[in-house]
């Protein structure tokens, strides 16, 4: 953790430093903003965020600190807006994966699609922007917020539409932390061709169908511990794992 440092200390456009002034918004200021943007967007997806600093960016987007802080709001404002695009760009290539798959799909062929996605290219730095927030929760919480909120009406999307507004984010919100749960166990246990198997789910035994699988052990941990309405919520999970698996247009409305 201790190597994953972003460096504010010279030209960072924090209070107290020289201070330039903002963007006005114009359509050609805009317009350069995201050019910027792209541009250290792009340099952070392959370098990461080891020594992210105000002059790596200005290098990376061929121009000097100054001209970012004319369009961004310092360091920290400039990582959290390429952070929120990489994680657009992943979200992107996920939809697009549930869009090349068959036009039957039941929700856990939508979910196993996705993980490909979750994988790519973009998931490094995003892993570190989740340390990162537990390095410096006052200074980056908003990276750990941030992605539930950015990631939630992707899932809520392939939901089955005759489903409760209620229950979809229920359901979502598992499957969120489901999935995290396997990224994490991807990057500490090195284990990535168990973890793989596990989220595809086409392995047998007892890995076979495992997202919607751990969807459930969570509630069934829930009950175990005796929280609020654990039976209830033990039910949900098991007619959630049935309905993951029938094809999304067949789902049916929600039980009375």
């Amino acid at each position: 953790m201790d190597a994953l440092v972003v460096n504010t200390s010279a030209y960072d456009g924090s209070p107290g430093r020289a201070g330039y002034r903002r963007s006005a918004g114009s359509p050609r200021g805009e317009a350069r903003r995201r050019e910027l943007l792209d541009r250290v967007t792009d340099d952070l997806a392959v370098n990461g965020l080891v020594d992210f600093s105000l002059r790596r960016a200005a290098r990376a987007a061929g121009t000097t600190h100054k001209v970012l802080l004319y369009h961004f709001d310092g360091v920290d404002d400039l990582l959290r807006q390429a952070i929120l695009q990489l994680r657009e760009r992943r979200i992107g290539n996920a939809l697009a994966a549930i869009a090349r798959g068959p036009e039957q799909q039941t929700l856990a062929d939508r979910v196993r699609a996705v993980w490909p996605a979750l994988v790519g290219e973009e998931s490094r730095v995003l892993d570190q922007a989740i340390g990162l927030m537990m390095y410096d929760t006052a200074r980056y919480a908003e990276h750990g917020r941030g992605a539930s909120q950015q990631y939630l009406p992707a899932l809520l999307s392939i939901c089955p539409p005759e489903w409760s507004e209620r229950r979809k984010l229920e359901v979502s919100e598992m499957i969120l932390a489901v999935l995290r749960g396997f990224l994490i166990d991807r990057l500490t246990s090195g284990d990535t061709t168990g973890v793989e198997a596990g989220a595809d789910g086409q392995d047998t035994g007892a890995r076979r169908h495992a997202p919607t699988r751990g969807v459930r052990a969570v509630h069934a941990a829930d009950a175990a511990a005796g929280g609020p309405a654990a039976p209830h919520r033990v039910r949900m999970a098991d007619q959630t794992r049935r309905r993951c698996h029938r094809p999304v247009d067949e789902a049916g409305p929600d039980p009375a």
